[in-house]
């Protein structure tokens, strides 16, 4: 083969190389500006419980839908309790039925099933989508819980409209980056009184793991491209989404955090550092795992840590 093909066929492979980190990088930052929308699958329904579906204006006016499951004994003004879902998700959590989830190893996660534990244990429930998400309007890119707080900060205003719920005993779950938003919302109001941090994390911490998890030495390239093209739409560098920063403004509102110790994508260390800058955190409560959706699984299918964390910090 002469030097000339040579050449040409180095070049033609390194054009394909370049090609194929550009292709990944935009694939991964267009799901940072604009989510997949999953459609809702199921209403709470169908698990036999009443609800209405509402929407209201985040703290900036960005249109949110949701569901309100009001409590059985919707009589009295009774405890609420805000479900705020991950990404990109929606309010009824992870369907996991792509092809993107089959590569990336993600798993359903059914608020929908916790929402039901909640409102058996006499809790009004709300569920709604984050802006970029479900059935919310949209306003790129996501935040990862730094704008999304503001439409926490929506909810709540909603809720202090209810005659039938308890403004002084609302309490926040919130799963990834909506545990982010929950700690991001904290030094804005006094209305949550306590809240469950479900797996939050540090955007660079959690987006170098995520990369190496998925792409191994190729996240080297990958990332930084992503983070540019995610910059260029609009977006701050992913080191600047700092959610222990916001945490540490919580004041005295009780925060428990939950995070699966097997978990490639996030770290058992950085959930450890955000909750030791959490004036009156709970925990952290490490449980065993294998993936970071068996960290979610896990209050699902234990939701009597959240009624018990709740019926001692949301006491009547």
């Amino acid at each position: 083969m002469s030097f000339r093909r040579s050449l040409r066929w180095f070049f033609w492979l390194v054009g394909l190389i370049i090609a194929l980190i550009t292709a990944i990088a935009f694939a991964f930052a267009k799901r940072l500006v604009n989510p997949p929308r999953l459609p809702l699958w199921a209403t709470p329904g169908d698990l036999g419980l009443d609800y209405d579906e509402i929407q209201f204006p985040a703290q900036d006016g960005v249109r949110i839908s949701g569901w309100f499951v009001p409590a059985e004994t919707a009589m009295r003004k009774g405890a609420a309790i805000v479900l705020v879902h991950g990404w990109p998700w929606n309010r009824l959590g992870e369907v996991a039925d792509d092809l993107f989830s089959e590569m990336t190893g993600r798993k359903p996660v059914d608020l929908l099933r916790l929402a039901f534990a909640l409102h058996q244990d006499g809790y009004h429930v709300l569920m709604y989508d984050m802006r970029n998400h479900g059935e919310s309007a949209a306003a790129p890119p996501i935040a990862f819980g730094q704008e999304e707080a503001k439409d926490l900060l929506g909810a709540l205003a909603y809720l202090s409209m209810r005659s039938d719920v308890d403004a002084g005993r609302i309490g926040v779950i919130g799963f990834s980056m909506g545990a982010n938003s929950l700690l991001y919302a904290l030094p804005q109001t006094d209305q949550i009184k306590a809240g469950i941090a479900v797996q939050p994390m540090t955007v660079s911490t959690y987006s170098q793991r995520y990369g190496h998890d998925l792409l191994g030495p190729l996240s080297t390239a990958v990332l930084p491209l992503s983070e540019f093209m995610f910059q260029v739409a609009g977006g701050m560098y992913f080191s600047a989404y700092r959610p222990s920063f916001a945490a540490a403004g919580a004041g005295d509102t009780p925060v428990l955090f939950i995070q699966g110790n097997g978990d490639p994508w996030g770290d058992v260390e950085d959930v450890a550092q955000i909750a030791e800058a959490t004036p009156n955190a709970r925990g952290p409560l490490f449980v065993e795992t294998s993936s970071r959706f068996e960290g979610y699984q896990y209050l699902i299918d234990n939701p009597k840590i959240a009624t018990a964390f709740f019926e001692q910090e949301l006491p009547e």
